[in-house]
């Protein structure tokens, strides 16, 4: 028989819990706060099938744009691929990135740490800012790319000239030298 395509198809890892990760959900997953603006990773429970977004968006980084009581709305990015459309006829999105706009519930989300190394950068750089304002300069804080490793001489080292040895055919045939 055939694969199906169902809506959960080829999610039995996917979905599945991690090891000792199983049973309850821990009680911060429901006190959590999210805010708009707020950034945040869709990682699908297998154990809350209420709510649950389409295995597409499992792994994905979207921005809060709505939050309701149980749920949590996301705008996401999706680019190429298929998508299907409400008389489950295949529309091709082609080379086009489309923001989509799903509600999922807290049970399936998490704060995503993609603006994480920023916020603390920003934060180093306001630091500078203000000790440079108080020294009387002006610094950049601009990121610079690393450039190259700095040249150095060997000291110490002895020239060793390797002389390959001459081949004879007849030693060679006796069985050694």
């Amino acid at each position: 028989m055939p694969a199906g395509h169902g809506l959960r198809s080829r999610t039995r890892d996917l979905f599945a819990r991690p090891f000792r990760k199983k049973g309850y959900i821990p009680l911060t997953t429901y006190l959590r706060t999210f805010h708009i603006g707020d950034y945040v990773d869709i990682k699908v429970n297998g154990a809350v099938h209420k709510g649950m977004p389409h295995k597409f968006y499992h792994g994905r980084t979207g921005k809060v744009w709505n939050v309701t009581k149980r749920a949590i709305g996301v705008e996401v990015n999706k680019q190429g691929g298929r998508e299907m459309c409400p008389k489950n006829q295949d529309i091709k999105v082609g080379n086009r990135i489309i923001k989509k706009r799903i509600h999922v519930r807290v049970e399936h989300v998490q704060p995503s740490r993609c603006t994480e190394e920023f916020r603390l950068r920003k934060l180093k750089n306001d630091e500078l800012k203000a000790a440079a304002k108080k020294n009387g300069e002006t610094i950049s804080t601009k990121r610079q790319p690393e450039g190259p490793k700095p040249g150095f001489m060997v000291e110490g080292a002895t020239l060793e000239t390797v002389t390959p040895i001459p081949y004879d055919v007849v030693n060679d045939l006796k069985g050694g030298y």
